[in-house]
């Protein structure tokens, strides 16, 4: 009987051994981290196990701070994500090393016997590189190939009427080009020719080489891994269990070093934290391994603790626990007074010179100012991600995530209320898409900042066109190097598909009330009074967006124009042409955003998803578009209801017919397409694959490929469009 308590004291104290042993923590780079929140319970659900990028960054932040993590050891996948998301993560890893870890990376392969240079540019952030005997290092380079489908479309009886502003505008060339044209050349060489300036100048400081030997090295890929350990391009080769062998070995070598009575008096943990090579008995505490987003949700736990946060304030005297701390206000130096007034944006804020008061932004009733004090203050997060739509929520949960209209300015409308954000970050990750859409994201923006509150924008992978216009009313706008970013410009258009239908036997008949009521009809093409309309619309929008840019940038119209002509830049050229503020990634924008609310800069950051809905919240019906639930709701089914809808919602099935007979598939071209984007059928497009709430005279855009999604499946051309511009995405 005696044998039973000694058991259970056993296996708590095997317990209590666990919780202060050290860490291993595992980053599972083998697929591109999750972006954004999705809209939906089901996409909510099912990316529930899926690790974000912020589960990374926030757990490597953690780490660097944790004595138990001594170690990080990183999964990388054979293929690549894109360059701005890769850069994130590099910063990340080094902040861990530059607080005292090691991170060692491992792979079984970059690229087998094919590009692998953006898993390879990823694992030259880390202390060690391993990788497979049987593995390859792909480093071969970057490269991107754009279709040109106007051959394509000829043979099927398909033309298409669209218009662009200006040359550099590209998106629409693969549909009304065979080949480049020559600004279409220069855009897209010069992003190649930047990121692969990034990519060789990470390499060479990691890995202690010449560019120059970089560049010769990527020119003999790809590389056997006895031939790219000899020439110093990895440190070892071995198997998974081999480099966890090595990373424990560290990891106990790393805990006997430094001994016991090592940690911080303020440390929830208490002295038994420095213990973590040994248990009470002496013998070895084997290291726990655990995912980052795990971690992450452990470590976020610790630092809620009322006992953390106890002994965190009897370390800071006993008068702590009385002393209400409270950021002091900067004097008005209108008034003389403390505070701001209302329309005014917060310090270190751009305002607009000449601004009449006339012209300053009105505020809801609701809004609530925040209340400035430290312990509770946080800084909202606001993720932007997908193309920029008209409407609310998202269109399934099995489709893509949308940038929409009215769920993120009910996001921004929240965080107004909160009177504990005292700052906010826009992540934005979009390819661009509906003006109007992008402008009422930007005027909410500028309603966020006349609270009184600092606005950070933080591009991800791409923020290009109307990605690049919501940014504009920030404070500040924060790109990784990597980024894909401007593309100021505007096209619109139509297919016409008059011969295809012919050829198939389908006929239509039209009845119309209305000089230009069948304008986006898919079956003529424009007269002569509706391409003037197209191009009168076109030269609105552009200038539209050139003014606003001027405006918020501080720059002439004519220093605009030469910047935009819906040309794409890369983040380190557009920082270069003051289009963007500051190069860094989303940690780097949350604590400039903490720093322009003037909150203590030895505070950690305090982040807060805005808004973040309850299960409930998601799927009820919003009370009003300020019920905090409006930013979570989804959008209407499609295909929209609407007269203009109806005579191309028979397409697809006829092409359909098409499809069949062109075969099994030609394998997958165009993954890299650059350009704008946009669906063919509707008008005001600033980018973005086009997902929209209407098709033909609706004025809206074909998700993705639309009616041509059957031929591009059997082509094998990317499913988000023939106009999509997705990140750098695959490279290597």
């Amino acid at each position: 009987m005696a044998a039973i308590p000694r058991k259970a004291l056993a296996d708590v104290r095997q317990i209590a051994a666990r919780r202060t042993a050290p860490v291993v923590l595992e980053l599972d780079l083998t697929s591109d981290p999750v972006e954004g929140i999705p809209g939906d319970p089901l996409t909510l659900a099912l990316a529930h196990r899926r690790t974000t990028l912020r589960d990374l960054t926030e757990a490597l932040r953690h780490a660097s701070e944790d004595p138990r993590v001594p170690v990080v050891v990183a999964h990388i996948a054979a293929c690549g994500m894109p360059l701005a998301r890769i850069q994130e993560i590099r910063a990340a890893v080094a902040g861990f090393r530059a607080a005292g870890g090691t991170a060692i990376a491992y792979a079984d392969t970059f690229g087998e016997f094919g590009g692998g240079t953006g898993p390879y540019y990823l694992a030259c952030a880390f202390d060690e590189i391993w990788l497979a005997p049987s593995g390859d290092c792909g480093l071969t380079g970057l490269g991107m190939e754009t279709p040109f489908l106007r051959g394509a479309l000829d043979r099927l009886g398909v033309t298409v009427e669209i218009g662009q502003r200006y040359e550099y505008k590209n998106a629409v060339n693969t549909l009304v080009e065979r080949d480049f044209t020559p600004a279409h050349l220069e855009a897209l060489s010069r992003i190649i020719e930047s990121s692969s300036e990034q990519v060789v100048e990470g390499i060479a400081d990691s890995r202690r080489m010449a560019p120059d030997r970089v560049r010769r090295l990527i020119d003999l890929g790809p590389l056997a891994g006895s031939v790219a350990l000899d020439t110093g391009l990895i440190d070892r080769l071995g198997y998974r269990d081999e480099v966890y062998a090595a990373a424990r070995a560290r990891v106990q070598r790393s805990t006997a070093a430094s001994g016991a009575g090592d940690a911080p008096a303020d440390d929830d943990r208490g002295g038994a934290a420095a213990r973590t090579g040994a248990d009470r008995d002496g013998g070895a505490v084997e290291p726990v391994l655990m995912y980052a987003s795990a971690y992450r949700r452990l470590a976020e736990r610790r630092e809620k603790s009322p006992v953390r946060r106890v002994t965190t304030l009897a370390a800071r005297g006993p008068g702590m626990f009385f002393l209400r701390e409270t950021a002091p206000s900067e004097p008005d130096s209108a008034t003389g007074e403390s505070g701001r007034a209302e329309g005014v944006p917060a310090a270190g804020g751009r305002v607009d010179e000449g601004r009449a008061d006339a012209d300053a932004v009105p505020l809801a009733p609701s809004v609530t100012p925040p209340h400035r004090d430290p312990r509770r203050s946080v800084v909202a997060l606001i993720h932007g991600t997908g193309p920029v739509v008209l409407g609310s929520g998202t269109p399934g949960p099995f489709s893509g995530p949308v940038l929409s209209a009215e769920s993120v300015a009910a996001a921004l409308r929240a965080a107004a209320r909160d009177d504990d954000v005292a700052a906010a970050v826009f992540r934005v990750n979009s390819p661009g898409g509906s003006y109007v859409a992008s402008d009422l994201v930007r005027r909410e923006a500028e309603r966020f900042r006349a609270s009184g509150r600092p606005l950070i924008v933080s591009m991800g992978d791409v923020a290009a066109s109307g990605g690049y216009f919501v940014a504009l009313a920030a404070d500040a706008i924060v790109a990784n190097p990597g980024t894909l970013t401007g593309s100021i410009g505007v096209f619109a258009g139509k297919q016409v598909v008059r011969e295809l239908l012919d050829k198939l036997g389908v006929g239509f008949g039209a009845v119309a009330e209305g000089e230009h009521a069948l304008m986006m009809s898919p079956r003529r093409p424009f007269t002569v009074g509706e391409r003037e309309k197209l191009e009168e619309f076109l030269d609105r929008v552009y200038a539209d967006f050139v003014d606003k840019v001027a405006t918020s940038r501080r720059l002439t119209r004519d220093q605009v124009h030469e910047l935009a002509r819906g040309r794409v830049w890369t983040g380190a050229d557009a920082h270069r042409h003051g289009l963007v503020d500051e190069l860094g990634g989303l940690a780097d924008a949350i604590r400039l955003a903490w720093s322009r609310a003037s909150l203590p800069a030895e505070r950690a950051p305090r982040v807060r998803l805005a808004p973040k809905p309850s299960v409930l919240e998601r799927v009820r019906t919003p009370k009003s578009s300020e019920d905090r639930g409006a930013a979570a709701a989804t959008g209407a089914p499609w295909p929209p209801a609407g007269l203009g809808a109806l005579a191309v919602q028979a397409l697809p099935g006829a092409l359909r017919m098409v499809g069949g007979l062109l075969g099994p598939r030609a394998g997958a071209a165009g993954s890299g397409v650059l350009g704008g984007a946009a669906g063919l059928v509707g008008s005001g497009v600033l980018g973005g694959e086009g997902l929209a709430s209407g098709l033909a005279g609706a004025g809206g855009f074909v998700p993705g490929w639309g009616a041509w999604a059957p031929v591009a499946a059997h082509l094998g051309l990317h499913v988000g469009g023939p106009l999509m511009m997705p990140p750098l995405g695959r490279i290597g």
